[in-house]
């Protein structure tokens, strides 16, 4: 079964997700690379000039088309489980890990990214704490199994998947 990776910015998706391809010997995707090609853009300018709502539409279209090719290791974008229709549609067609992290964690490996555009604000902790109180629920209830990131390094997050995998290969939807 493919394998999807949800959690807030800077979680490790990206990261996980590619190493996790290279070990399970599959492709890997990144909804947000895969947007980037598709408007030519990077998502920091098309938020800024087509707004979030335009991006979410791209995105879903995005996660419909991935999974009705289903394969591999997809990484989402953050906000990917704000739309109901993306967590069914990620639960229904991948294996999804939630990589879950606290805001302060996310706050110490982000501090100096400036290609996000959700966290370009005055109180950018603050902001991952007010993203982390919304979305948390929502990765948590579209993912099979949670994975806590705390301080483990990429290695040991991709261990700990393929171990879930190996367990159980087909959860429950």
């Amino acid at each position: 079964m493919p394998v999807a990776l949800v959690g807030l910015p800077g979680a490790g998706k990206s990261a996980v997700g590619r190493r996790l391809s290279q070990r399970l010997g599959v492709p890997f995707v990144d909804t947000d690379h895969a947007i980037e090609q598709k408007i030519g853009c990077s998502i920091r300018d098309y938020f800024e000039h087509e707004g979030e709502e335009s991006f979410r539409d791209l995105e879903e279209v995005t996660i419909a088309e991935l999974a009705a090719s289903a394969q591999g290791v997809v990484a989402t974008g953050g906000g990917a489980v704000l739309r109901e229709s993306n967590r069914t549609v990620l639960r229904r067609h991948f294996r999804v890990f939630y990589l879950r992290s606290s805001a302060e964690d996310l706050f110490r490996r982000l501090r100096h990214d400036s290609k996000r555009p959700l966290l370009q604000v005055a109180d950018p902790l603050l902001r991952l704490q007010e993203l982390y109180a919304v979305r948390d629920p929502l990765y948590c209830s579209t993912a099979h199994a949670i994975i806590e990131t705390g301080r483990p390094s990429v290695a040991a997050l991709v261990g700990t998947i393929v171990q879930q995998l190996e367990i159980d290969p087909q959860p429950d939807s």
